[in-house]
């Protein structure tokens, strides 16, 4: 097993920690869940970097990659849901678990017929939209348990919150019309 691949395990791993962290629902774990959010994402782009660079692309390492990536980031918006302070509905995170099912679904119909389905652009802006809004909303949780008032930021992640499942939505429908010839053939 190659270095990004760990890199990648790893990420899965801190997945555990990371809901655990929030579901303690302190200013210290939920500024501690984001700097294990943040490390985990790290990873992703460091494990990517790495298999590029040092041409260890693996056939395993581009399926699990984005596996471990909507891991950590669903189990997010899942715990979110549960959080009073947050303007995070139940059927966002129905949205953005589907459209995470719904696309690895196409990349196993993708791989049974010998084609692997990498990120594309749009796949990419989701992540990057949803990776800040996750932040952003652990952000403003630490900074709310702390009792500290910051003008407006609630209505910045609830914002980051539309955008990102819009973004969500809109890759997943992409992805669908992209590789709609995939589907047929299946």
């Amino acid at each position: 097993m190659n270095l990004p691949t760990k890199l990648t395990i790893l990420r899965l791993a801190l997945t555990p920690v990371f809901v655990g962290l929030l579901t303690i629902g302190e200013s210290w774990s939920d500024l501690t869940a984001l700097a294990v959010f943040l490390a985990g994402m790290a990873t992703d782009t460091l494990d990517g970097w790495l298999a590029r660079s040092f041409n260890q692309v693996t056939r395993m390492g581009k399926l699990l990659d984005p596996l471990a990536d909507k891991i950590l980031v669903t189990s997010a918006f899942i715990s979110f849901v549960a959080r009073p302070e947050l303007t995070f509905h139940a059927w966002m995170a129905v949205v953005i678990v589907a459209r995470e099912f719904a696309i690895t679904g196409l990349r196993l119909v993708a791989a049974g017929q010998g084609v692997i389905l990498s990120a594309g652009k749009w796949g990419k802006h989701k992540t990057l939209s949803q990776v800040i809004a996750v932040s952003a909303a652990l952000l403003f949780l630490g900074l709310h348990e702390c009792c500290v008032v910051v003008s407006g930021l609630e209505i910045v992640v609830t914002g980051l919150f539309w955008l990102c499942v819009a973004f969500t939505a809109a890759s997943g429908l992409y992805y669908f019309f992209h590789h709609w010839k995939l589907l047929r053939s299946a």
